[in-house]
């Protein structure tokens, strides 16, 4: 019988205790263990170049997991990507080896601060100055507001009904954390305080995947059937298999009921993670963000020696390896096991949190209806406002067919046309689209409406699974810590660049020691509030959804920035504005290939809107083209002198014999999952046809 205390159980209580005395020792650890020197560039933003391989490695994970992990990457696992979407995970385990012996030993060599810099030594200062500007906007104004807010918004869901604790407050909460130990011990501060939030991760995703495990293993027959149905297997196997799994283990029901999602590839016209991005595109945006971001790199350039940073980035990369397992296997558990949560989460969004409750409660069918149509009005309201139209997918208007409908006639409406009358959704929304292309008016889809609410995957793990009592404060507190990690990490990151790069540079050459950190520190402040004023505004529908929101914007700089570093590295005759090219060129193709493949997806058929559809194949396309200008370039004006590196740095640059050893057992390990996880019979590359008709729409009335 659990005791009361001013209303709260004891097990409230522990949690509460544990969550905010977890994130008092965060905050504790990272600033007392750097509170000694930091009165030099050095020592505040590369840590005087001090730092072990353990605080490296757990520093990089730490800076690297957020909520976009927990619960993206849980919410990609529970739909039909499925395992697939772990080569986000492995194909970085392989990335970082590259960094560790190809990128590290050339930046460490040089001695640099911050990644532009090694622009400038390779090529000149116009092109340290724009990577700069982009560098730093982009940590500023689109991944640490998406970080905040993202965090804001999953934490908003837990403390649902506390009128203070909304999305705007716990942006500011989380910025306020994360900026205080930044403030005062720079990276080192960063490191130390990774090093607590990063093991803590690990285990609060193996104790999620344990409940989820155990929760399965206990799971009866109407729950396997029904988990077996909305993974849509053939009613003949579900029959013959659910016997069988009666008195199967946890893992056999898992691997039984999601064998068709254990795979790692999937045909070369899924829009998520195509098998030509898989071979091409994924290892753009991984080897900039791994090998070239500031906000990661950081860390590694404050390495004690080169084999200190190497054996912390392999660290990292073995820890990489781990991650699919505690993130990925649990949101596919929540899909089997909670399917119905789910449904129930997504017409929360669109219909309102009074008809779930009335649903509930057991409301009678014609009050229920009026209630729905009243959150369904209000939905409408709300994109009257942004200036937004309805997207959805076949499975939405499975499930709610009237509303589909509602919606169709809403977005014909605001676009001044008939409605159309095609019973295939497919063509419906094409209509839609054409129509929508055509207009004058600058309409948006908002994020698209889909029949489960993929996203809730993790969270719902949390409240049905994990016990209160001090064990859910801990958990809780873990991922906020992943949160406050990936912010100090951002915002330690963009201080260093402005005040390196652009500061030192150019407004104040002779700074002293004492001003640089102070200005460090200036910025610190300065771009916490942008980012925890601007975060709010995110949950705008016009944006498509926060992580469609990122993935898009690292699309306009992470080609330019890769082509530019691998050209220099690989052409030691290259022109010197080689980089300056490609830095400005990147974000012009890749406008470009945004707006034909928006053209050619509703009006044309083939080959070509399937390719474009995918950013990681758009970051492919500019990769090549900017290679292609650059090589060019070298031919008609090559550099009289071939590039040659000279060292700069102090510090021991002897490669670790262990790091590399370990190094090719990672590779050796990442190569083997995906032979394991290869499903042999899908066709990657089929014939593009004309989509099914998943859904008959009724007719409908006109406008």
């Amino acid at each position: 019988m659990a005791l009361a205390l001013f209303g709260f159980s004891i097990a409230t209580i522990l949690d509460v205790a544990v969550f905010f005395g977890f994130l008092f020792a965060v905050v504790f650890i990272g600033i007392s263990m750097s509170r000694k020197g930091q009165n030099s560039g050095e020592s505040y933003f590369l840590a005087g170049r001090g730092l072990g391989w353990w605080l490296i490695g757990f520093s990089l994970i730490a800076a690297n997991i957020s909520t976009e992990q927990f619960v993206g990457m849980s919410g990609q696992a529970a739909s039909h990507v499925g395992l697939t979407i772990a080569s986000y995970e492995w194909i970085a385990a392989v990335t970082l080896i590259a960094v560790a012996f190809f990128f590290l030993p050339k930046f460490l060599r040089s001695g640099i601060y911050t990644i532009p810099e090694f622009l400038e030594y390779r090529y000149n200062k116009p092109a340290r100055i724009i990577m700069s500007l982009s560098m730093m906007f982009v940590l500023v104004f689109v991944t640490s507001t998406t970080v905040i807010f993202s965090g804001a918004k999953a934490y908003a869901v837990f403390f649902h009904g506390v009128d203070w604790l909304n999305l705007t407050s716990l942006a500011w909460i989380i910025g306020v954390i994360s900026a205080s130990y930044v403030f005062l011990g720079g990276l080192k501060a960063c490191a130390w305080a990774d090093l607590l939030q990063g093991s803590s991760l690990i285990v609060c995703g193996a104790l999620v995947l344990l409940f989820a495990l155990g929760a399965l293993g206990k799971a009866d027959q109407t729950t396997l059937t029904t988990a077996m149905q909305i993974n849509e297997i053939p009613q003949e196997k579900i029959d013959a298999a659910i016997p069988k799994l009666e008195n199967a283990s946890a893992t056999e029901r898992f691997t039984a009921i999601n064998s068709h999602k254990l795979r790692m590839n999937l045909p070369w016209t899924d829009s998520t993670l195509p098998i030509t991005a898989l071979f091409f595109g994924i290892w753009i945006p991984n080897l900039y963000y791994w090998g070239l971001n500031q906000y990661i790199m950081q860390r590694t350039l404050g390495a004690s020696s080169l084999g200190e940073g190497q054996k912390g980035i392999v660290f990292a990369a073995f820890l990489k390896l781990l991650i699919p397992f505690i993130v990925i296997f649990p949101g596919m558990i929540a899909y089997n096991l909670y399917s119905t949560d789910m449904k129930e989460s997504r017409q929360e969004k669109l219909f309102g949190e009074e008809y779930l409750k009335a649903k509930r409660a057991g409301t009678e069918a014609v009050a229920l209806q009026q209630i729905k149509q009243k959150g369904l009005e209000k939905a409408m309201t709300k994109a009257d406002e942004f200036g937004t139209l309805f997207d959805f997918d076949a499975k939405f208007a499975e499930f709610e067919p009237d509303a589909a409908q509602q919606l169709i006639v809403y977005n014909a409406k605001k676009l001044g046309i008939d409605v159309p009358h095609e019973k295939s959704l497919m063509g419906v929304m094409k209509a839609i689209q054409t129509a929508k292309d055509k207009s004058e008016k600058k309409f948006k889809f908002g994020e698209q409406l889909t029949g489960y609410d993929f996203d809730a995957a993790f969270p719902l793990l949390m409240t049905k699974l994990v016990p209160a009592g001090g064990l859910r404060g801990f958990v809780l507190a873990a991922l906020l810590g992943a949160i406050i990690s990936s912010l100090a990490s951002m915002l330690n990151a963009a201080s260093t660049v402005f005040t390196m790069d652009i500061y030192k540079e150019y407004i104040n050459p002779k700074a002293s020691d004492r001003s640089v950190v102070s200005v460090g520190r200036l910025c610190v402040i300065l771009f916490v509030i942008i980012a925890c004023l601007i975060a709010p505004y995110l949950g705008d529908p016009r944006l498509g959804g926060v992580f469609t929101f990122i993935q898009e914007f690292q699309g306009f700089i992470s080609s330019g920035i890769l082509a530019a570093f691998l050209f220099g590295f690989a052409a030691p005759r290259a022109s010197k504005w080689c980089g300056v090219v490609a830095l400005l060129l990147n974000p012009i193709i890749y406008g470009i290939l945004m707006y034909v493949a928006s053209k050619l997806d509703m009006e044309s058929g083939g080959y070509l809107p399937l390719l474009f559809k995918c950013f990681l194949n758009r970051m492919t396309i500019c990769f090549i083209i900017l290679i292609i200008v650059m090589t060019v370039m070298t031919i008609i004006a090559p550099q009289k002198e071939a590039f040659r590196q000279k060292v700069v740095s102090n510090i021991d640059l002897k490669t670790s014999k262990i790091a590399l050893f370990l190094g090719i057992v990672v590779v050796l390990l990442t190569i083997a999952f995906y032979v394991w996880f290869w499903d042999t019979e899908t066709k990657m590359f089929p014939m593009p046809e004309k989509p099914a008709v998943a859904v008959q729409l009724a007719d409908i009335p006109g406008k």
